[in-house]
């Protein structure tokens, strides 16, 4: 029989056989082999070859020198910020549609945090609302590359050279992700990614801070291992902070890069397999724009009403597909909010879904998922 929802929608009564999540990591390289290597040898926390093994591959695949792994990606942002330091008074630009650690770390750092507005098409960080927020405070712009598309970088760049501010890019969500040939994070002063069990590589937890140049790094890498002398034993010469990765999680970094190409070439597939399957409905899949790269993180779409938002999910839920919304416009959370509104994000954060977008979903998966869809407005 069907089910009722709370707005007395009915249910299908046919559900995916197999639960469907938004996400699980790919583990079908040699994640455990390496693992138990680490176990064997007994190196199993912060010093190990796979420390230094996974950076370099890392740095390799996004052609980028000077690359340091951290134990997560807020605390990649973190590190970051306090590299370059800030003052109170200090404002940062970052786009209020984002995950709340870009915010978070903002704070955390002593800045404020100046929220921008979206573009409809995108939903990337609109330069043209940066433009408008800038004051003699501003210090730095965070551009956030969101779900996996990345932000208008010539714009950005240009906009930090004109006014000498500092780029960081957020590419938490971003790995695989380029622009007019180039992987992001290889614009800014600082970038940083996640490595998340819901990321396109995982370490299970863990992230990469990358530099503009030696220096930088050098300052990030003193700071993350608690600013102790290079030269004299258990001498601290300024407030550092533990954010190492341990051998094990750069282990399974280092086969998760083995498989990344792979991976991502498949994601860019099921999000072809969405694009078919719901073209002719009431809502937009997030693509991609010119000169840009889509790594698709997540397959994710906005639907034309707002309202339908929410009855639309219960109903894949119905169907045993879970889903996620959008994240909440940040300046409208209880720590950081405003007065202000910001059209563009509040209405793609009101009208948003995140699909089940990991990379063994079958051909079949998504044509179920589609169909799914499809009954809801049928």
């Amino acid at each position: 029989m069907e089910r009722k929802v709370a707005d007395g929608r009915l249910l299908p009564s046919a559900t995916v056989s197999e639960f469907l999540p938004i996400y699980r990591p790919f583990l079908g390289g040699r994640e455990k082999e390496y693992v138990i290597e680490c176990i064997d040898g007994s190196w199993i926390s912060s010093r190990g070859a796979f420390v230094d093994r996974f950076e370099t591959a890392f740095s390799e695949f996004i052609q980028a020198p000077y690359v340091t792994s951290v134990s997560n990606g807020t605390v990649a942002l973190h590190l970051a910020l306090e590299t370059l330091g800030f003052a109170p008074g200090d404002e940062i630009i970052v786009p209020t549609l984002t995950y709340i650690a870009s915010v978070n770390t903002i704070i955390q750092a002593g800045a404020t945090p100046v929220f921008t507005d979206s573009l409809e098409e995108t939903w990337q960080i609109d330069p043209e609302d940066v433009r408008r927020k800038i004051t003699p405070r501003t210090k730095a712009l965070m551009a956030v590359h969101l779900y996996g598309h990345a932000c208008q970088m010539d714009e950005l760049v240009s906009i930090c050279d004109e006014y000498g501010l500092f780029l960081i890019e957020d590419c938490a969500e971003a790995f695989g992700t380029h622009y007019k040939g180039r992987h992001v994070g290889t614009f800014g002063d600082f970038a940083t990614f996640s490595f998340f069990g819901n990321k396109t590589i995982t370490t299970g937890e863990g992230g990469m801070v990358v530099a503009r140049n030696k220096d930088l790094l050098g300052r990030a890498y003193h700071l993350k291992t608690q600013a102790v002398s290079p030269d004299r034993e258990y001498w601290h010469d300024a407030v550092g902070y533990n954010y190492r990765m341990t051998n094990i999680c750069a282990a399974i970094g280092l086969a998760q890069l083995e498989n990344a190409t792979k991976v991502l070439e498949k994601k860019r597939t099921i999000a072809g397999w969405y694009q078919q399957g719901l073209e002719g409905l009431p809502l937009r899949l997030l693509g991609e724009a010119p000169d840009t790269r889509n790594s698709y993180w997540m397959c994710s779409i906005v639907v034309d009403d707002p309202s339908i938002r929410q009855p639309l999910r219960d109903w894949l839920k119905g169907a045993n597909v879970e889903t996620r919304p959008l994240f909440h416009p940040c300046h409208t959370l209880p720590h950081c909010k405003t007065d202000e509104t910001l059209p563009i994000a509040e209405s793609l954060s009101a009208r948003g879904i995140n699909l089940p977008s990991f990379p063994e979903l079958s051909p079949e998966n998504v044509t179920t998922i589609c169909a799914v869809i499809r009954s809801f407005f049928g």
